[in-house]
């Protein structure tokens, strides 16, 4: 007979385990030629940004980061959308949901991540997309985004709102694939006059965002009280104790100055009311067309009607994107129109993808579904607002790995081997 279940209530004798099939382990002291192998301290890094860099494994992390080492005015101006900021969460929800169907046994020892934009090379399917006072985030600015984007092999687009001028970044990256993003003011001689400027600085692409007819609701840089330059009020005082470098690097480089305007005192929101023509409409692409003959991208799609609109009127490209959600809330969601805009446009036009991508993984997904290639802003703003230069290098190299590990799990080498079989929309 087996024990009685009394009998399990106490431990086993030395005997008994034996005879059950259980051995005692004998136990030592450990020796020191044991212990060594297993004794490797990570090596510290005596140089801060760098120790904050490599602890950053995604963009994510880099957002962290950058909201510890910046104003939070500035921070928010980054990282936020408009009105209740619904149409960047509903981007990112999203990405986050879709599903990917991958296929197995696949020979994905070498990848290929390259692919082109309007006729030409970038080493992974993505470009950096136009920002706004950038040196606020980063007193670094601009010039290091495209050195990066040089050594990196992929575009850079400057913006109309970029602090650093068209020349300056030409000159700080003159290998650089180089577009420039267009506003089209109130004053029209102003955008030709950055239409030659660019021209003549060996920009090749023009970029026409289409979706600020007025400024959309910032709520967080109202109630933060964010104006161009940083007012110095009791609050941004403050804010300096707290982020002394931020101020100091702010304070003692070159006064901030904008790529396209000498001089602005006020709101971001102010700014853009006063300045950009709610009167445009598509026969003014005409108008463009008389001082651009080089590629036009057309930024700003939302739907399949304009769409056709644009790519009849000659546009080589053209992006789908609510602005990064930062124009109008509720705004449709640019990868859920993906594939409308793709079946309407077919091989007439390049058609590019924004808003809400915050991994590699977010990348590729985009690419299965048939964008040529998305525009990335905010990805590449943390790691600016986080380290500078280093910090966009740190940006690329976290969107690299996942672009390349996403690939191989799903059994493709190359960028064009990528299809709508292996993205499962919700």
């Amino acid at each position: 007979m087996g024990p009685t279940a009394g009998a399990l209530d106490f431990p086993l004798s030395v005997t008994t385990q034996a005879s059950v099939g259980v051995t005692v382990a004998d136990r030592q002291v450990p020796k020191w030629h044991e212990l060594k192998p297993l004794l490797r301290p990570k090596p510290i890094d005596i140089n801060p940004t760098k120790r904050r860099l490599a602890a950053a494994l995604t963009i994510s992390d880099l957002r962290s980061v950058a909201r510890r080492r910046t104003p939070r005015s500035v921070f928010d101006y980054t990282d936020g959308a408009a009105g209740g900021e619904i149409s960047l969460k509903r981007a990112r929800d999203l990405f986050n949901e879709l599903e990917f169907q991958p296929s197995i046994l696949r020979d994905v020892a070498e990848v290929d991540m390259s692919t082109t934009m309007l006729g030409q090379p970038s080493a992974m399917p993505f470009a950096f997309a136009p920002t706004g006072f950038t040196r606020l985030m980063n007193h670094e600015g601009e010039t290091a985004v495209v050195r990066v984007a040089e050594r990196r092999g992929i575009p850079y687009a400057l913006s109309t709102m970029g602090t650093t001028s068209i020349e300056d970044v030409a000159a700080a990256a003159p290998k650089a694939r180089k577009w420039f993003q267009l506003y089209v003011w109130k004053d029209r001689s102003a955008a030709q006059d950055l239409m030659m400027r660019a021209k003549e600085a060996g920009f090749e692409a023009l970029i026409l965002t289409v979706d600020v007819p007025v400024a959309g609701p910032r709520l967080r840089d109202t109630r933060n009280g964010f104006s161009i330059p940083p007012a110095l009020t009791a609050k941004t005082v403050f804010g300096a104790a707290m982020h002394p470098a931020w101020w100091i690097n702010l304070l003692t480089t070159s006064p901030l100055t904008f790529a396209t305007l000498s001089d602005w005192r006020g709101t971001i929101g102010e700014m853009l009311d006063k300045l950009f023509d709610p009167s445009m409409t598509i026969a003014d692409l005409e108008w463009l067309r008389s001082f651009w003959d080089g590629p036009l991208v057309i930024k700003g799609i939302q739907s399949v009607a304009d769409a056709r609109r644009v790519v009849d009127a000659g546009a080589e490209a053209l992006v789908v994107s609510n602005h990064g959600g930062r124009q109008l809330d509720r705004a449709p969601i640019p990868l859920r129109l993906l594939p409308d805009v793709l079946d309407a446009v077919g091989d007439r036009a390049e058609v590019w993808l924004d808003t809400g991508v915050m991994s590699g993984a977010d990348i590729v997904a985009a690419t299965a579904l048939g964008a040529r290639a998305t525009l990335v802003g905010r990805a590449y703003l943390y790691g600016l607002m986080a380290g500078g230069e280093r910090g966009v290098e740190r940006a690329v190299e976290i969107l690299s790995r996942d672009i390349r590990r996403t690939m191989q799990l799903l059994g493709v080498r190359t960028i064009d081997e990528l299809n709508a079989s292996h993205v499962k929309l919700p």
